[in-house]
């Protein structure tokens, strides 16, 4: 079993920064990528960004040059550094990790979620 602990949501206004992070533990044997997605109300979950093992890194377009993602493989910790936020990022955020337990079983596992708020 994974568990994922979000920390770093808020209330922020436009144009401000928040950085989220997402801690994994459980028995986890490797971790293949980590990623950031998001739910606005009425909406469905979107990508917001992905880093591999290999440091392959995918944003949405819509953070792209604004939002920064990277990990830490000692902590099982992935980060998401948000610059000059608009009212449009507001959502509800969820860490997503991929893995293995072993070299047959792998998992999914998805993070309780944080808010994240952009209002003046």
């Amino acid at each position: 079993q994974v568990r994922l602990v979000e920390s770093g949501g808020g209330l922020v206004q436009p144009g401000g920064s928040l950085r989220l992070s997402c801690a994994a533990s459980g028995s986890i044997r490797t971790i293949n990528s980590l990623g950031w997605y998001r739910q606005a109300p009425g909406k469905q979950r979107t990508l917001v960004a992905t880093i591999t093992t290999g440091r392959s890194i995918n944003y949405a377009d819509s953070v792209k040059g604004r939002f920064a993602i990277s990990r830490d493989n000692a902590k099982n910790t992935v980060y998401l550094q948000m610059n000059s936020l608009k009212p449009e990022d507001t959502a509800v955020y969820y860490c997503n990790v991929q893995g293995t337990f072993s070299a047959y079983r792998t998992f999914e596992s998805w993070g309780p979620g944080t808010q994240v708020t952009v209002s003046s």
